[in-house]
């Protein structure tokens, strides 16, 4: 096992030692998802052929550019890249290039793309596990867990090599590359509307001012929750805001005696809790949420065949035609094109319903190149209905 990387002079080192290595250099993080609320890396681990592995603790180290300036111009190889690489641009370290190994397992069409399973039955190790959801904000950092880092890039440049080589072999190269370089340039998640909203138990809200309490509480535990560096749900549970927003406590007392406000940290907070729940108390009517989301893009699938049979119809030809492509080309039918592009087609085609039209709608959803050749002439045929069917009308929505 290396020594944890700590100091400045360390870093000199591994980025020398790195800078020796050849071929492209495998990278992971594990980050504190459940404790903390930033999503940033409190360890990379980095393993490149002639150099060897590298674990480093990125949270005591002001400048990291001596590494960028050795890992930026290469191909790193990641499994599941999407998860590591905004904190890893957090740090100014981006990539060249990328191959994800478990996209590349996906578009291969193996059944099994998790790394250990990979790792197994492409490489033949079984790879410890366990540790991949502790608080990695600890420190110390047990042997036992930086043992399970460090194993985590110890094949990923072998596994890369044999998954390479699969899907050179299906013809698949090329649409790998694709997904790669989108993967690479797609920055960090766009902020959700209402993110509020995916507060589980949200399903019990039948009134609007509960739904304003929601709400109130799920923005003041944001609030908390940023200011401490604490995973939300440590501070306040989802399911104490929905148990306030439908009993309404009226004073401090009752909000205690609520069972999922008994703990330490709900007494400390309760003045900001019972302030939040006054605040949606008292809103006029104009400001209290839908209860219905609004947005621009489809409703809901249950919806459809009310809301637009024709759509319905649409869309159950389309996923028909998908998972004939998908089957034919051993492809899961989720990577073959995005769930979310293929129902805003469906739901609102072009006027003009050929290929060239289909294949816009399609780019402009940010399907792939590949993706639009495989699909967008099928699509088409599939989307255009019958002469004199009831499919070619469209109710009002």
């Amino acid at each position: 096992m290396p020594p944890v990387v700590t100091t400045a002079g360390a870093l000199d080192a591994a980025a020398a030692m790195l800078g020796g290595g050849t071929g492209p250099v495998a990278v992971d993080t594990e980050r504190a998802s459940g404790y903390r609320y930033w999503q940033r890396a409190y360890l990379v681990q980095l393993r490149r052929e002639d150099a060897g592995t590298v674990l480093l603790d990125p949270t005591g180290l002001a400048d990291l550019s001596p590494l960028a300036g050795v890992l930026n111009p290469l191909e790193w190889v990641l499994h599941a890249a999407s998860q590591d690489l905004p904190c890893l641009a957090e740090l100014g370290l981006r990539p060249a290039a990328v191959f994800d190994t478990e996209l590349a397992a996906r578009l291969a069409g193996l059944e099994r793309v998790g790394l250990a399973a990979l790792v197994e039955d492409l490489l033949g190790y079984h790879l410890q596990k366990g540790h991949g959801a502790a608080d990695w904000s600890r420190r110390p950092l047990p042997a036992e867990w930086l043992t399970y880092a460090a194993l985590d890039v110890e094949l990923l440049l072998p596994l890369r090599a044999a998954l390479a080589a699969e899907l050179d072999a299906q013809g698949k190269s090329s649409w790998a590359a694709e997904e790669f370089e989108a993967v690479r340039n797609a920055g960090p998640p766009v902020p959700r509307t209402d993110p509020w909203r995916r507060t589980s138990g949200l399903h019990r809200i039948r009134q609007p001012r509960e739904l304003a309490a929601v709400r109130e509480l799920w923005y003041a535990r944001d609030q908390l929750a940023q200011q401490r560096d604490i995973a939300p749900g440590r501070v306040l549970p989802d399911a104490a805001i929905i148990d306030a927003a439908l009993t309404d406590p009226p004073d401090e007392a009752a909000l205690l005696s609520r069972p999922v406000f008994s703990g330490r940290s709900q007494r400390r907070h309760v003045k900001t809790w019972l302030a939040a729940i006054q605040t949606a108390r008292v809103l006029p009517e104009s400001e209290l949420p839908s209860l219905r989301v609004q947005g621009g893009g489809p409703p809901p699938l249950n919806r459809w065949p009310d809301r637009d049979p024709a759509a319905a119809a649409r869309l159950t030809a389309a996923r028909a035609t998908l998972t004939e492509i998908a089957e034919r080309h051993q492809l899961p039918v989720q990577n073959l094109l995005a769930p979310e592009v293929l129902r805003r087609l469906c739901w609102e085609p072009p006027e003009n319903l050929d290929a060239a039209a289909v294949e816009r709608e399609l780019l402009a959803g940010g399907a792939r190149r590949w993706q639009c050749d495989l699909t967008a002439h099928p699509l088409a045929t599939a989307l255009t209905p019958a002469p004199g069917s009831s499919s070619s009308t469209t109710n009002p929505r």
